[in-house]
């Protein structure tokens, strides 16, 4: 599936969304080795990848996906601010995610440089991007807040609202979530270990994704 237009950027955050029911959500130490683990990731069916801003090497690590892996749908993840967001898409990415939202990161993300996608926990949250032209949220931390059932129970009020679940997401409990007709798709760090990135081992990276996506897909591993 396309799901970006000629300039490299998707159209809104509904491209992003349904690009791939899964969404690896990444941190990366060390940006030497991000083509690598993009490519890993895209060998094993993943193409939606969110580098976390936690460490010094993200945008880099973004810069260097966006340059070397036109395949991979790279976006930045832990956005708190607008100037987050803005040096994001100044590195390449493709979308941004926060794991909350502020009014004014909310006012930024609206007319922002790339789609984006903010994080709601309870109704409240959910009304007040509502309010604000937002129809698609992240719903972090997707396991405490509820996990499934409430993602069933926010079907309810908002029919029309859109959820990517991440947060004490795995291969077990992943499908649940998919099952969901407002579950667009589904984030995880289980893809993508801290031992197996210091190591290089992209080996077991594409082996976890593909394990993963024949899991969400129906099929045998």
């Amino acid at each position: 599936m396309s799901v970006r237009p000629s300039d490299g950027r998707p159209t809104s955050i509904d491209t992003v969304l349904d690009a791939s029911p899964l969404m690896a959500v990444v941190v990366i130490a060390d940006a030497k080795g991000a083509s690598e683990l993009a490519r890993a990731l895209v060998r094993g069916g993943v193409v939606s990848i969110e580098v976390t801003l936690r460490t010094p090497a993200a945008l880099e690590a973004i810069r260097r996906i966006a340059g070397e892996v036109p395949e991979a749908l790279v976006g930045a993840g832990t956005v708190l601010t607008p100037k987050d967001l803005h040096a994001s898409a100044e590195a390449g990415a493709r979308f941004a995610v926060s794991p909350g939202a502020t009014s004014a990161l909310l006012d930024a993300g609206r007319d922002g440089p790339i789609p984006y996608l903010p994080a709601v926990a309870t109704a409240s949250e959910i009304m007040e991007g509502l309010a604000l032209g937002y129809s698609a949220f992240k719903a972090f931390p997707a396991a405490v807040i509820g996990g499934p059932a409430a993602l069933k129970a926010f079907a309810g009020p908002f029919a029309d609202v859109r959820f990517c679940p991440t947060g004490g997401i795995t291969v077990a409990t992943a499908a649940d979530y998919l099952a969901l007709p407002n579950v667009a798709c589904v984030g995880g760090s289980w893809l993508t270990p801290a031992e197996a990135l210091k190591a290089g081992d992209w080996a077991t990276v594409e082996r976890l994704a593909r394990e993963a996506m024949a899991v969400l897909s129906g099929r045998a591993a």
